[in-house]
């Protein structure tokens, strides 16, 4: 039997083997300690209602949910041989994410209702299979070293980034928590897995990119468009589920900037493979139509991916009041900028997630941004331009921004000069209407302009423009000056430049009718207001008279309450107080000011001798535990004397104890003065007077 309190990687357990029954000592985690079990592998349900596979499925589930159900009813020591040295038990598990069935697939909704059952029976089986497999502590008996259990699941290949990638998106509809539990152990256990999900994210950065090159826009060739669809809906739905799920991987995807190359991707590639699946002739509609629903489903998860990362990498540091708070806001506005140009990415997530609410809750926890409306203005204008097919432009488009001070501003037309005559200075022969189109298109970054002026990479809409095009004069209205001011009385009562009414009772010219100096000196109801909170500190009472009729109610409070708290009662509080009344009194007594003082000097000089006595009556008091060491041996060397001089030798060393403190030099006996006068401002030499200030707060016996 496994010993008790003990992890399970440090246990020995003896069993009797053999014919004869001879007992040996194994590790707990042992090969041959492992059940003869073979686990069928998973198949998923048959598509046909037949009757046959009907029937060879229901069977063949009966015998994964047997095996399963066994393996979970076993203890904890053998449960852990199981699973670590039963390839047939991984390969079984492993059939079931591979290729039970997901949200859109036929097979996912069975015409038998016995299927359906079974299905829900192997589904459950496998999910508590996985879920005890992630813990490593069952109860105070049953456990393993958490290091060791790490080592465990990792280097027995029980999970790997695609084995929680399908856990996400099996099982992470109703099960969100247990999964999100399950998963963050596992990585805080084993933190090489998120060295493997940093190699896992290039991976789909890849899938990304192969996608585009199938659809035949990095180059040439035909594909299948039906696997092709398949493969981005698959892929699509697995990462947002896996981010839903474990939100703590966005950062990962973040530093790979995988928000700017999924919008990127989504610009380019849906509308493509949108275009690709309407002009498509299949000889089934019935499949058009299933391709066309498995793109929209893409569509929704790509932008709830990019929503995902936004929300956890940006806006929730901003919301929870995280430090460097503007670099976040800062981050956050540099996306939303980077959408502008992914005009269709943009409108799909704008429609999803209006960008309008992520700004009013950005401006709420960051006044100083500039106001969301611009924002809205943004998007109905590309709307306008999306519905009237016209070249995107954004000229009238107005992108905050932060500056080093932490205060939004916009590109002036100063600056804008500065960008133009930076991209002249290399393109002379291009027109100032089509740079600034440029400008306004790549938010403003004359690098990127002349970058893709060179690389003849522009966007299709400014390829169709004039490249000498001249710059409009009257394209773009200066805002008016008082939309723009500032002033520490905006919108107070009397802005009339924000405020239609204001009250003219309250405005005059001069001094104020029916009011003079003189009345206004005679008007003393501010004092009878003050007179009648200061009367309250006027009387005190020492005794109270009560009456016959009251001495039932004084007795009342005379009773004993049970309900009273004497928890402070023996304490003494603040003794410990710094600044007590007494201290204050012994640092500086009190003085009555020589104004009011009758005597004149002598009663200063009565004080002067009152404090003098107290002051010997305070060195009377002094507790000595810990006397002068100078006149220790003072008084050591008289006793030494003393005992001497009745032995008859103690003139000798009376006379050589004078002589030896006679020898000392004057340095010797300064630096002796200086040691006894600032002993008390290090170590432990102010005792005498800590013991003094405890004893006149009462907390020692005098």
């Amino acid at each position: 039997m496994a010993c008790a309190m003990i992890p399970l990687d440090e246990q020995q357990v003896t069993e009797a083997t053999g014919p004869l029954g001879k007992e040996r000592t194994l590790p707990a985690l042992h090969p041959d300690r492992k059940e003869e079990r073979c686990f069928v592998t998973y198949k998923p349900p048959p598509e046909d209602s037949s009757p046959a596979q009907v029937e060879e499925y229901l069977e063949h589930g009966k015998f994964i949910t047997e095996d399963l159900d066994w393996l979970l009813a076993l203890r904890h020591d053998k449960f852990w041989c199981q699973v670590v040295f039963d390839e047939s038990l991984q390969k079984c598990l492993d059939s079931y994410l591979r290729h039970s069935p997901r949200g859109l697939d036929p097979s996912s909704l069975p015409s038998s209702p016995a299927v359906a059952d079974m299905q829900r029976c192997i589904h459950r089986a496998v999910f508590m299979t996985f879920l005890r497999m992630a813990t490593h502590k069952e109860s105070k008996e049953s456990f393993i070293t958490p290091t060791v259990f790490g080592e465990i699941i990792y280097n027995n290949f029980l999970f790997d980034i695609p084995k929680i990638l399908d856990l996400c998106v099996l099982f992470g509809k109703g099960n969100a928590q247990l999964l999100h539990k399950m998963i963050e152990n596992i990585f805080t256990q084993q933190p090489c897995y998120y060295g493997d999900l940093d190699e896992a994210v290039l991976s789909v950065l890849q899938v990304l990119d192969t996608i585009l090159a199938k659809c035949g826009l990095q180059c040439e060739g035909a594909t299948d468009l039906v696997d092709l669809v398949l493969y981005l809906c698959d892929t699509c739905t697995t990462i947002q589920a896996f981010l839903d799920i474990f939100p703590a991987a966005c950062s990962t995807f973040h530093c790979h900037s995988f928000l700017n190359r999924l919008a990127s991707f989504y610009e380019v590639a849906v509308p493509d493979i949108e275009k690709a699946v309407r002009k498509r002739n299949f000889d089934d509609d019935s499949l058009q139509e299933d391709l066309w629903r498995r793109v929209c489903h893409a569509r929704r998860r790509m932008v709830e991916m990019a929503h995902l990362l936004l929300q956890h990498t940006c806006l929730q540091p901003i919301l929870e009041g995280s430090e460097n708070i503007q670099t976040f806001v800062e981050e956050l506005l540099q996306h939303f900028t980077t959408f502008l140009p992914e005009k269709r990415f943009l409108l799909d997530y704008d429609e999803q997630f209006p960008i309008a609410d992520d700004i009013s809750l950005l401006q709420q926890a960051f006044p100083l941004l500039y106001p969301s409306s611009t924002w809205s203005h943004t998007l109905r204008h590309m709307f306008l331009n999306e519905s009237t097919s016209q070249p995107l432009s954004l000229r009238n488009i107005h992108i905050p921004l932060i500056g080093r001070n932490g205060a939004a501003c916009t590109i002036s037309a100063g600056e804008l000069e500065s960008l133009l005559t930076h991209i002249r200075d290399l393109l002379p022969d291009l027109g100032e209407g089509f740079l600034l189109a440029c400008l306004h298109q790549y938010n403003y970054s004359s690098e990127l302009v002349i970058n893709y002026i060179l690389e003849d990479r522009l966007h299709p809409d400014l390829d169709k423009l004039d490249r000498a095009m001249p710059s409009c004069g009257n394209c773009e209205e200066l805002p008016p000056v008082l939309s723009t001011r500032s002033n520490v009385f905006d919108d107070d009562e009397f802005d009339v430049f924000n405020r239609d009414q204001v009250d003219m009772t309250r405005v005059w010219k001069g001094r104020r009718k029916g009011e003079s100096v003189r009345d206004l000196l005679n008007d003393k109801q501010h004092i009878a207001e003050q007179k009648e909170r200061y009367l309250t500190y006027d009387t005190v009472v020492d005794e109270v008279i009560v009456t016959p009729s009251e001495s039932g109610a004084i007795d009342n409070l005379n009773d004993y309450d049970d309900e009273y708290d004497d928890t402070y009662d023996i304490n003494q509080v603040g003794a410990n107080d710094l600044d007590g009344d007494s201290n204050l009194l012994n640092r500086r007594p009190f003085t009555i000011p020589q104004v009011l003082r009758q005597g004149g000097r002598p009663q200063m000089q009565e004080e002067n001798i009152e404090e003098e006595e107290d002051e010997k009556e305070d060195a009377v008091k002094r507790d000595q535990f810990v006397q002068d060491p100078a006149l220790l041996r003072e008084r050591a060397e008289a006793r030494r004397a003393t005992m001497q001089h009745r032995k008859g030798y103690g003139d000798t060393h009376t006379k050589f104890s004078y002589e030896k403190c006679q020898g000392q030099s004057t340095e010797t006996l300064l630096d002796r003065r200086k040691k006894e006068a600032h002993k008390s401002r290090g170590a432990n030499h102010n005792r005498r007077a800590m013991s003094d200030r405890k004893r006149n707060k009462g907390m020692i016996p005098s």
